[in-house]
């Protein structure tokens, strides 16, 4: 038989993970053949935190991943994102050199739900997928990955779903309470005048149980204040030498040795200095005034906020040429078809102080209702609510020597490295105060004279869900119980644009930099230059700008908002058997699905006088999705799993917006012919469905103790839609256009071409995974104390978007990641090292305009590690010391251009960041 299951030993336990170490946990596991027979082992540290996870994994009658509140609180992790990274088949995706998003088994963050206390919840980004980043760490007891699926979660994923939890006071049984400080630095200092270098974080928690023990109250705080570091390059990219530039055309000769070899066409490189300030507050009352009735309220509340600040000159070079002069020279070195050492005549470079700013608030509301109508009945009522606003601020300034041109011009060098990174020799003096104007250098506003340019846009997302459900326990037959119940969410997301050119202040060509927002010059070391520095926000309130809302087609059509009302009908059976004299548990369910979607938007339009004209847009439909889960106990250290279900994503927000631009060809204008439409545009798609698949999991695991086993898993997921864009056809009936002169009031046809996101068929997506968890001194005793976390994924995928086009892999796909974490742990001394890898992949990244772009991103490893130390007994009891690095090899963030690791479109490098602490539990 199965070994019974065992309560959660660590539910909540984060409370005390924030000072770096449990307090010592009595776990008592009953031999089945002597009820009597208690055997009682004191466990503590990451030697609690794995036993309990393994334990969890073992009994969950799914496919799952598991980290306990010791991972969370003794791991060097700023937040969520990176413990979970470190789990079997998961791996994070940077964002300035810390992890954000997260891929399950090999697919992009839009396919993995998250839960909070199993509830679904609103994200920060502008779509479905979850930057972890926004949650602490410190606040939660434990996190559950769903790979296969269970008809009773309220939301699933096509990749996964992770259900992140806070402490339950009454589960958890005692007074308890911990404070943690930690100091940190990163070792490329500060990069930019006037930027902090140093941060800090403290956290506090404390949790009782009142009322003869019928109340429970847990509450937690953590502040974070984190500054970072990045040594940003960015290439334009690398066109060919060609015979188009009139200086090579009348002068071919001395430039025949370049002709037909690639060049930087410019660059855009920054020293880029950040500060988050990220405040979390949690709290859970639970009230249990009988044995048949449970209430529990929790909150949970984040407030995120990133200022970044990037100074740098951007570079045009080959693709600078606008019939203005600028030349490149003879001279040059050409390595490999490339130009990796040139030097450039008559250049004007933008110098640039941005300013990046992130205020995001999150907040999440529970309450949850448990009654038991008989000792084989209960029911329950679930109420959640959860909001968050998001407001950002993008803000380009450009100073230079003149307006458009004017002004002395520069002779730039530029030499790539080994890596494809340029650094640059400058002529110009770039950090005189009162030579540099605040204006528009290269002319870039057309019209306008566009010293800089803000971009603000507001993002809301409210999420409001009612569940009610009920399990009733049957003595019959091998259905060990059944579920059942309805959860209705109601969803309404928003993207406001809200976009101003920054023009110089009553109508100049340039105006001075104020002196009151200048600090001193920044000196960029790993790009060879110096440069004029001031507060950008400060020049931004002075006055010195004129804000030119820009109203252009293109920015009215960024508008939207995505509402979705979701019924989901789920029916669960539980059950518990025999086949032979094999054990075999597991459950089978159905989740029917009804979705209403709706979005509002513009159809905006360059031509007839830039008109925008309301859009909107929906659907309806019914999915099913079966799922069944099989556990059989082959001997009783052997488990063999097996999981089929139907499992879907729904679309992203943006691809289901209503906006959309659009044109028409003049040309066209009587044409029928719908490959020569007079109307043309592109956009989103309200009527999108889903991401859907049928899967099949396998899964052995084998366990030498209970804190000791290794598994291998494999999974195939067969893609019946898909979404990618394509061009159909359209009505554009009701579009305002224009008329040209001597033709009819109407043109020959409505119908033209529109491209946007589309259902389309086919695909799989299949991998392999290996794990394995080992205290290695359940194998020799000299070695107790020493362990190792292992594991390995080999993930595959096939689609075709389209038809006659080569098969590609999915966006988010790295074909391999692994973890490894060593670790030492007795006697009050604790160290390990941690390493987690991923290939290359395809990764959404910010693109031109803070637009969404998909970039190839190289492959990585991270390396931490942490030592510590914990007083056992004295007056220093329960104090703990502790010293974590992060990223200790300097691990670079690449993306690639064409695949080529010698031609970087970004590079950037974070340093290695260190935090010293001091953790106290009471």
């Amino acid at each position: 038989m199965r070994t019974p299951t065992r309560a959660r030993l660590l539910a909540g336990a984060a409370l005390v993970a924030i000072c770096g170490a449990t307090p010592a946990l009595a776990q008592s596991a009953q031999d089945p053949q002597d009820a009597t027979e208690v055997e009682e082992i004191v466990i503590t540290g990451i030697a609690a935190s794995l036993e309990n996870a393994i334990a969890e994994k073992r009994e969950a009658t799914s496919i799952v991943e598991v980290i306990s509140a010791e991972d969370l609180g003794k791991l060097p992790d700023q937040s969520i994102a990176e413990s979970l990274a470190r789990l079997p088949g998961l791996a994070a995706q940077r964002i300035d050199g810390r992890a954000q998003v997260i891929s399950i088994r090999g697919l992009g963050p839009d396919f993995t739900t998250a839960l909070l206390n199993g509830r679904e919840q609103v994200t920060t980004g502008d779509n479905r997928g979850v930057e972890f980043d926004q949650f602490p760490s410190e606040l939660l007891s434990g996190v559950i990955v769903y790979k296969t699926p269970d008809a009773a979660l309220a939301a699933q994923g096509l990749a996964g779903t992770a259900d992140l939890q806070t402490v339950r006071p009454l589960e958890y049984g005692r007074r308890a309470g911990a404070i943690n400080y930690r100091y940190e630095w990163n070792d490329l200092g500060s990069l930019n005048a006037g930027a902090e270098d140093t941060g800090h974080r403290f956290s506090a928690s404390f949790v009782d149980q009142f009322a003869d023990d019928t109340i429970g109250v847990a509450l937690g705080f953590a502040y974070m204040e984190t500054p970072y570091q990045n040594e940003r390059y960015n290439a334009w990219g690398y066109p060919t030498v060609d015979a188009g530039p009139s200086y090579i055309s009348a002068n071919p000769a001395p430039y025949a040795g370049a002709i037909g070899n690639l060049v930087l066409g410019g660059a855009k490189p920054y020293a880029q200095s950040g500060l988050i300030e990220r405040t979390g507050v949690m709290g859970v009352v639970e009230w249990a005034p009988t044995d048949r009735f449970r209430a529990t309220a929790d909150v949970f509340y984040s407030e995120f906020q990133n200022t970044q600040i990037l100074r740098g000159i951007e570079i045009p070079l080959w693709w600078g040429d606008s019939g203005r002069g600028e030349q490149l020279q003879p001279g040059y070195t050409v390595t490999d078809g490339v130009l990796t050492q040139a030097t450039f005549n008559n250049i004007r470079g933008v110098v640039r102080n941005d300013l990046n700013t992130r205020d995001a608030e999150t907040t999440s509301l529970g309450l949850n209702l448990e009654y038991d109508l008989s000792d084989t009945w209960s029911i329950s009522l679930d109420l959640n609510s959860s909001k968050v606003d998001r407001v950002d601020q993008v803000i380009e300034s450009y100073s230079g020597y003149g307006y458009n041109f004017a002004g002395p011009r520069d002779n730039i060098t530029y030499t790539l490295d080994s890596r494809g990174v340029a650094s640059f020799d400058t002529q110009l003096d770039y950090t005189d105060p009162t030579l540099m104007r605040l204006t528009d250098p290269r002319g870039w506003g057309g019209s306008q004279i566009q010293a800089g340019y803000l971009n603000s846009p507001i993002t809301t997302d409210e999420l409001e869900a009612v569940r009610f459900a009920t399990t009733k326990e049957l003595n019959t037959g091998f259905i060990r119980s059944i579920e059942a119940g309805v959860n209705f969410t109601t969803r309404d997301k928003s993207f406001v644009a809200d976009e101003f050119f920054l023009n110089p202040a009553g109508g100049a060509t340039d105006v001075a930099i104020p002196t009151q927002c200048l600090l001193d010059p920044t000196t960029i070391g790993f790009l060879g230059f110096s440069m004029i520095s001031y507060d950008t926000q400060c020049v931004l309130d002075s006055g010195a700008y004129d804000l030119a809302r820009n109203v252009n087609f293109d920015v009215v059509s960024k508008n939207w908002n995505v509402t979705e009302d979701v019924i989901n009908i789920f029916f669960k059976a539980n059950f518990d058997g025999m086949v032979g004299s094999i054990p075999f548990s597991g459950n089978a369910g159905l989740q029917v699905i009804d979705v209403d979607q709706s979005s509002t938007g513009f159809a905006a339009t360059s031509q007839a006088n830039g008109t925008s004209t309301p859009a909107s847009g929906g659907a309806e439909y019914r999915d099913f999705l079966p799922s069944l889960n099989l556990i059989f106990e082959l001997t009783p250290s052997d488990v063999l799993r097996f999981g089929a279900a139907k499992v879907q994503a729904r679309p992203r927000m943006d691809q289901m917006r209503a906006s959309r631009t659009y044109g028409f060809d003049t040309n066209n204008y009587n044409s029928t012919d719908i490959n020569a439409p007079f109307f043309s545009g592109g956009g989103g798609n309200p009527e999108l469905r889903p991401w859907e698949a049928n899967v099949y999991d396998v899964s052995y695991e084998h366990y030498f103790t209970r804190r000791s086993y290794v598994s291998i898993a494999g999974f195939h997921k067969e893609l019946l839609t898909y979404i990618y864009n394509l061009n159909v056809i359209q009505d554009f009936t009701g579009f305002p256009y224009t008329v040209p002169a001597g033709q009819p009031a109407q043109p020959a046809s409505f119908f033209g071409t529109y491209n946007s996101p589309q259902n389309g068929t086919g695909g799989t997506i299949e991998g392999i995974e290996l794990a394995a968890s080992v205290q290695l001194g359940d194998f020799w005793e000299p070695l107790e104390g020493f362990g190792v976390v292992a594991s390995y994924s080999d993930t595959s995928s096939d689609i075709q978007p389209e038809p006659g086009n080569p098969s590609r892999p999915i966006e988010g796909l790295s074909e391999e990641v692994s973890n490894v974490t060593l670790y030492y742990e007795r006697y009050g001394f604790q160290a390990r090292v941690s390493n987690r890898y991923r290939s290359e992949f395809l990764g959404e990244v910010a693109g031109f305009g803070n637009g969404r772009a998909f970039r190839t991103v190289g492959d990585e490893n991270i390396v931490d590690a942490q030592i510590g130390y914990e007083f056992q007994s004295g007056p220093l009891e329960g104090l703990s010391i502790i010293l974590q690095g992060n990223n200790l090899t300097d691990e670079e963030f690449v993306t690639l251009n064409n695949n080529i690791e010698t031609q970087p479109i970004d590079y950037q490098v974070y340093g290695s960041t260190y935090l010293i602490g001091l953790n106290y539990r009471f």
